[in-house]
């Protein structure tokens, strides 16, 4: 990397390149490990890690060209913050399971930012504004839980989304979309927020999840395009009818 950003010599791409231009390859490479994992793929795990790995290299080589950190930095610093969070490993404290975990790196986050000087002392600070809104949805509803603040049980959210999902119908029966959006919008975040916070309750993985719907529609609408192929005919050119009962088929078919 350091080649590659020797001016003069080096990639004219990498050269251009500056920490804003290279986040969005950050969170991609992330998200092609979460996928090679959902696939089972360890020969492409092993590849996308590394993948992931050159974007934590491209960082840390634009920040030693500026004099704030190098690579071994950012190495040092996870590894004495993971000795500091594991107390009950290098440490000898002694901790009550995960949970006991999960309360005491809490407290330790918390002791960080206050030597910080973090002045916000919230059970939810330090939660990223960064993070897809889902996954910081279920993040919110997580450490609101840690001090209580929680439905007991699955079935109280299954009740407040079907009273969310009355809300967002009671909406849409008002009128047309366009003169009714911002309502609508609010609506609808509310039911996804309840949505999230089922997932959390079912202990299911949001993304993963989502991600798995995602692939199953892949697979049942490229299905319906090759019946509709085979038939000698182009799916757009079906009725929403025929087009149901393609749907249909797909889905026997790839159970």
């Amino acid at each position: 990397m350091a080649q590659l950003r020797t001016p003069g010599s080096g990639c004219p791409w990498d050269l251009q390149q500056d920490f804003s231009t290279i986040a969005p390859y950050t969170i991609e490479e992330a998200y092609e490990v979460a996928d090679a994992i959902d696939r089972g793929d360890l020969d492409d795990l092993c590849d996308e890690l590394g993948d992931l790995l050159l974007q934590v290299v491209f960082h840390a080589r634009m920040a030693e060209e500026q004099g704030a950190f190098a690579f071994a930095d950012v190495a040092r610093a996870i590894s004495d913050k993971m000795i500091r969070r594991h107390p009950h490993v290098f440490a000898q404290l002694d901790v009550d399971g995960a949970d006991g975990v999960m309360r005491n790196w809490d407290a330790i986050k918390k002791a960080e930012r206050a030597a910080k000087g973090e002045r916000d002392t919230s059970a939810l600070a330090g939660i990223s504004a960064g993070l897809p809104e889902w996954q910081r949805a279920v993040k919110l509803q997580s450490r609101a839980a840690r001090v209580g603040f929680d439905w007991p049980g699955p079935l109280p959210v299954l009740d407040k989304a079907a009273e969310e999902l009355a809300e967002l119908r009671t909406e849409f029966e008002r009128g047309a979309v366009a003169d009714n959006k911002a309502r609508l919008q609010e609506e609808l975040g509310d039911l996804l927020f309840v949505c999230a916070n089922l997932a959390r309750h079912a202990q299911v993985d949001l993304g993963a999840a989502l991600r798995g719907a995602n692939l199953k529609f892949e697979q049942r609408f490229r299905d319906m395009e090759a019946q509709a192929a085979t038939a000698g005919t182009a799916l757009e050119t079906l009725g929403l009818e025929a087009q149901e009962a393609l749907w249909q088929q797909a889905k026997a078919r790839l159970r």
